[in-house]
């Protein structure tokens, strides 16, 4: 913990930036949405099958955007990229308000998943990655603490603002705050940290950059094939699990009190899981960490097959988080390890993307499971064995030292 104070210390602006900025992008996650998502279709008239749709279409678009768009990061200064993608987010903000048609909700949709999603917490973590060495793992881990932050505190603002103001109410004060309080702090932080963040990347400490490979360097090394099952299992099934979470609560006879309750653990969690895992990574390395990411998801799975009683939702939710926790900062490292920090914006656009698209398939992938009317015991069972194969596979990936 001495390290961690030391750390934030000497280098609290550019880390409270990679912080600020993984927290506002929380607008853009799953978590968040899910709050509207009633009060959306009552006041548009759209079925659950309808407003399921577009936000699939919107994730997916945003998902592949991001290839695109993505790597400009290592092109633009960062201040003004970082500026860019605030903008964008207050555009959905407005857009959200102003939804009155299927077709405006989705452009709104669209822009929070690309901005809030994508570019922001993209931004913070090829940040934190690119201008920190020996701390990489303790600042990946600082600044990705923003999400179980958000976890706890923005579902209930949610709420109190959607009863207070209205859902469209609610989307016109986060575009109005981004503007008032998120740019301005963050260009203020910005302004001091120990960077040259208003120069492009490549003019920026130039002997901080190594040779670096690129997207398809890293798309023709088959370690990277063995290990991406790994990266991409936990959001994959976290965001399956969450929004399939009414099917859980039926077969395990939990009621949704209870299990809310429970996030509390879960959000805690995931923070302490964060924070050693950004030890452990500085101490070890990401490549070794890696090979046990999926380790407590996959206890996890199989807790939830075969235990049955309200203390198992607990237990669950402390593996679940786990998972997530120790995963951000994990793959956060591992790029730069690997493959140097030259091109990390471009690889991480890449990695974004495919963990985004994932995140908009799985909820199909297990609905499909579900709706054969097939047991939870069977579905996440078979899960289980199919997550044990994934850690066999990350063993004969990276090889485990330091870059």
């Amino acid at each position: 913990m001495r390290n961690y104070l030391r750390f934030i210390t000497d280098s609290w602006p550019l880390l409270a930036f990679g912080f600020l900025s993984i927290f506002w992008g929380n607008f853009g996650q799953s978590f968040f949405i899910s709050w509207y998502g009633t009060p959306i279709q009552e006041s548009l008239g759209l079925s659950a099958g309808r407003y399921g749709s577009l936000y699939s279409i919107a994730t997916l678009s945003s998902g592949l955007l991001i290839m695109v768009f993505g790597g400009w990061i290592d092109r633009l200064p960062l201040r003004f990229f970082a500026t860019l993608a605030a903008l964008g987010l207050t555009l959905a903000g407005v857009v959200m308000a102003l939804a009155y048609h299927p077709l405006m909700l989705l452009l709104g949709l669209f822009l929070i998943r690309f901005c809030g999603q994508g570019l922001m917490p993209h931004t913070a973590q090829t940040t934190m990655a690119r201008y920190f060495d020996a701390d990489r793992g303790k600042a990946l881990s600082v600044s990705a603490s923003g999400v179980p932050v958000g976890e706890v505190i923005l579902p209930i603002a949610a709420v109190a603002l959607i009863a207070a103001i209205g859902w469209r109410g609610s989307w016109g004060v986060i575009a109005l705050i981004t503007v008032v309080v998120y740019i301005p702090f963050m260009l203020w932080l910005l302004a001091r940290a120990p960077v040259e963040t208003h120069r492009s990347p490549v003019t920026v400490s130039p002997e901080r950059l190594k040779k670096s490979a690129g997207r398809i360097e890293m798309l023709k090394d088959h370690r990277f094939w063995l290990a991406l099952p790994t990266v991409l299992g936990g959001p994959f099934m976290v965001t399956g699990i969450f929004i399939h979470q009414g099917f859980i609560l039926e077969e395990k006879d939990w009621s949704a009190a209870w299990l809310a309750s429970c996030f509390i653990i879960y959000g805690v969690t995931h923070w302490l899981a964060q924070m050693v895992t950004g030890v452990l990574i500085d101490r070890f390395s990401a490549q070794t960490v890696l090979r046990w990411v999926l380790a407590p998801l996959t206890a996890a799975v199989f807790v939830l097959a075969h235990l049955q009683g309200n203390w198992v939702a607990p237990l669950f939710m402390i593996l679940l988080a786990m998972t997530i926790g120790s995963g951000s900062p994990t793959g956060g490292a591992l790029w730069a390890e690997v493959y140097g920090t030259t091109k990390l914006g471009s690889i991480r656009s890449l990695m974004s993307s495919l963990m985004i698209i994932s995140t908009a398939i799985s909820p199909f992938v297990l609905g499909v499971l579900i709706d054969q009317k097939l047991p939870l015991s069977e579905i996440f069972g078979t899960i289980g064995w199919v997550l044990l194969g994934a850690i066999v596979l990350v063993q004969f990936s990276y090889k485990p030292e330091r870059y």
